[in-house]
């Protein structure tokens, strides 16, 4: 392909028509630094027809009730055995006073995920556990969004009680979960999870718990672990089974469909060493992923309007940046976040709503509170 086939590409998605996967990799694959910024102009101007001008954010706090876990993922520092110095496993009194400081600060939307831990049972099932963990929460603040457990942790609810996918999505719904977290995707392709996520759920499955929460009615986020060992068409590859799985939600009618989509750059100061020697760096390199960042919009935006970096891995000057290259949203405060602080990111893991406002204002992007499903909380302030 030429440069002016770039130039093709990027008019065809101007034009408000899907790139195919080889254009796709083709643009992430691209060196020249004016082409590049060419890609990035472009994913800004697709954000602004899809998503309007406002930058959005959400006051929301992260509880991780435990780092206790089944599984040993090659790039997770989070995880450790019960037995294993630094493991925790909140009680209920400690998850409900997190809860209530996050309401006092402001939040509307707590987003819970944990470890597998295999003695999170309630009379011997795991599905009672994960309930009293939503009543525990929802019984106090009923109108308070909790956004919760992975479609690795309904796989594994449903594997311990030995029920089905459906039927676990459905009485976590029912008892007050608002939203599913599209974690544990990692790669969406068997070649990479077999590597660095042996024990996880597969390709297959995540996309069917996904769809299966779609039809339900529960919406998804949508995410991708990137940075690491994949390749561009892995990265690609990973973006057509996001992109496809929103089109049948949408062909079918179901009554959800996914929010949001972000990036999660590799971090790997304290992950396992195997995957950190083969990776070869610490941190993420910003440039590549601002390109995936731009091409993620590009490729994903008509059926996905709203792209979020983590400002977590990138650090607040990183994230900002990521906004003039597709984003529209720069996230929650999250108030405490341990998996990726634990790998070593620089971050940060808490944000004040009034840093992110002045990350926002100093890009000349007017700011807008959101709740978790994108509604507007407050009119928008220009800067």
């Amino acid at each position: 392909m030429t440069l002016k086939t770039v130039d093709a590409i990027l008019s065809r998605a101007l034009s408000g028509t899907d790139i195919s996967p080889e254009e796709g990799e083709f643009l992430l694959q691209e060196t020249d630094p004016e082409q590049v910024t060419t890609i990035a102009q472009v994913a800004d101007e697709l954000r602004q027809k899809q998503s309007g001008n406002s930058v959005t954010y959400v006051i929301n706090r992260n509880i991780n009730f435990t780092n206790i876990c089944e599984q040993h993922c090659s790039f997770c520092a989070f995880r450790r055995d019960a037995d294993e110095e630094g493991a925790f496993w909140l009680d209920w009194g400690k998850i409900l006073e997190k809860t209530t400081d996050a309401v006092q600060r402001g939040a509307t939307e707590i987003c819970m995920q944990g470890g597998l831990h295999l003695e999170a049972k309630i009379d011997g099932k795991s599905l009672p556990y994960y309930l009293k963990l939503v009543r525990t929460i929802k019984d106090e603040f009923p109108d308070l969004h909790l956004h919760a457990f992975s479609p690795q942790e309904v796989q594994f609810i449903a594997r311990e009680d030995q029920i089905t996918y459906e039927e676990t999505i459905a009485t976590l719904q029912e008892a007050g979960v608002g939203s599913m977290p599209g974690t544990a995707a990692e790669v969406l392709d068997d070649r990479i999870r077999n590597i660095i996520c042996p024990e996880k759920i597969n390709t297959e499955t995540w996309l069917e718990i996904v769809s299966t929460a779609h039809r339900l009615g529960l919406p998804t986020t949508s995410t991708m672990l990137c940075g690491h060992i994949e390749t561009p068409q892995q990265q690609i590859d990973h973006l057509e089974k996001l992109r496809s799985l929103q089109q049948t939600a949408c062909d079918r009618h179901y009554p959800a469909q996914i929010t949001e989509f972000i990036l999660l750059p590799f971090v790997g100061e304290q992950a396992p060493a195997p995957l950190r020697r083969r990776v070869g760096r610490d941190q993420p390199i910003l440039s590549n992923t601002l390109l995936l960042t731009a091409v993620s919009r590009i490729f994903l935006g008509n059926w996905i309007s709203n792209h979020q970096p983590s400002w977590v891995k990138l650090g607040l000057e990183g994230a900002t940046k990521a906004l003039n290259w597709g984003c529209n949203d720069i996230g929650g405060t999250l108030m405490e976040e341990h998996i990726t602080t634990m790998a070593g990111a620089k971050g940060g893991s808490c944000m004040e709503p009034e840093t992110l406002r002045s990350a926002i204002t100093a890009i000349n992007r007017p700011y807008q509170q959101r709740n978790t499903l994108y509604h507007p909380i407050t009119a928008p302030i220009c800067p």
